[in-house]
């Protein structure tokens, strides 16, 4: 995996900016979405403490939902490990490699604002929904005895509050569409590394790219399997997933498929600006050079004065 070779000459003698010599500078000049990440995390913390509409489950429906009540084969907790930390692991090494703080810090904050801007919106979803989960029966009657509404033949649960309220939880997929968000963007960020759309047709290449989603499929398949959720579930989350984390990278980065998709577009105007700065010094030098080379030096001009006069009295 090679960067691509450097079009532009002076560019390529700046040295990349490293997190010990621009890392403080770089997060300073990002405060403000570090502040946004800031209150997302407090939206998805309020989104999950309200209650979700209790769509309406009548005698007739729960037939469809009488799934077994299962455990989860990807715990919830090893979601943002896989999503999440894995790629930020990447991220660091790639850094290491290479040592450009712009590429560890937007690939860091991108990722961050995939899955919980994606998590925000799947929870907001979630609550506005209220669909039930294949398995709402043995939450709602955990000992396997139905009670019914005589007049509405509504649901009258008895099981424990929190399990119900999991239930109403079913629309959109928040394992799919988190390991969406968080492996989309990794996909995204290695299709520019190993320059997978150079057209050389090394399909190779493009198996490192799907690996990622191949992660994010099993883990929202796992989720029917589970019984914790609908197809369609599944599927909308993954949808909303990879939609969100290809906004959050083109946010940060040129597309892969451009000639400067290698790195994130704060690079590129780190080397602009260097070049700039390059540019205003050596003319600045080069002016202050002309005028040393013109001002003559003093009485220089006073003594050739004299010596013409002298010569035209003598007729010389």
């Amino acid at each position: 995996m090679q960067a691509p070779a450097c079009t532009n000459a002076p560019a390529c003698t700046f040295p990349f900016a490293t997190m010990q010599s621009h890392g403080v500078r770089i997060a300073r000049s990002h405060a403000y979405d570090w502040v946004a990440l800031l209150l997302l995390i407090a939206m998805e913390c309020v989104l999950n403490a309200i209650e979700p509409f209790h769509r309406f489950v009548g005698e007739g429906m729960i037939a469809d939902l009488r799934y077994p009540l299962k455990s989860n084969t990807v715990p919830v907790w090893a979601v943002p490990i896989v999503a999440v930390i894995a790629p930020m692991l990447i991220f660091i090494a790639i850094y290491i490699w290479r040592r450009n703080a712009y590429d560890l810090h937007h690939a860091t904050i991108g990722i961050l604002f995939s899955v919980l801007i994606t998590g925000v919106l799947t929870d907001a979803i979630k609550n506005a929904v209220g669909r039930p989960r294949p398995n709402f029966f043995w939450r709602c009657f955990p000992d396997g005895i139905a009670v019914y509404d005589n007049i509405t033949t509504a649901v009258i649960c008895h099981g424990d509050a929190s399990v119900i309220k999991e239930g109403h939880k079913s629309f959109p997929s928040g394992h799919s569409s988190w390991s969406f968000a968080g492996l989309g963007f990794l996909s995204w960020y290695l299709a520019g590394k190993i320059t997978v759309f150079d057209r050389r047709g090394h399909v190779a290449k493009l198996c490192v790219v799907i690996l990622p989603l191949l992660v994010a499929a099993v883990i929202a398949i796992s989720r029917v399997d589970d019984y914790w959720h609908h197809w369609q579930d599944v599927f909308a989350g993954g949808i909303l997933g990879m939609v969100i984390a290809s906004v959050c990278y083109l946010q940060f980065f040129p597309p892969p498929s451009d000639d400067k998709g290698f790195w994130p577009h704060a690079h590129f105007r780190y080397i602009s600006d260097r070049e700039e700065e390059s540019r205003r010094r050596r003319t600045t030098e080069m002016s202050n050079s002309d005028s040393t080379a013109v001002v003559p030096r003093q009485g220089e001009t006073g003594a050739n004065t004299s010596r013409t006069l002298d010569a035209m009295e003598s007729g010389t």
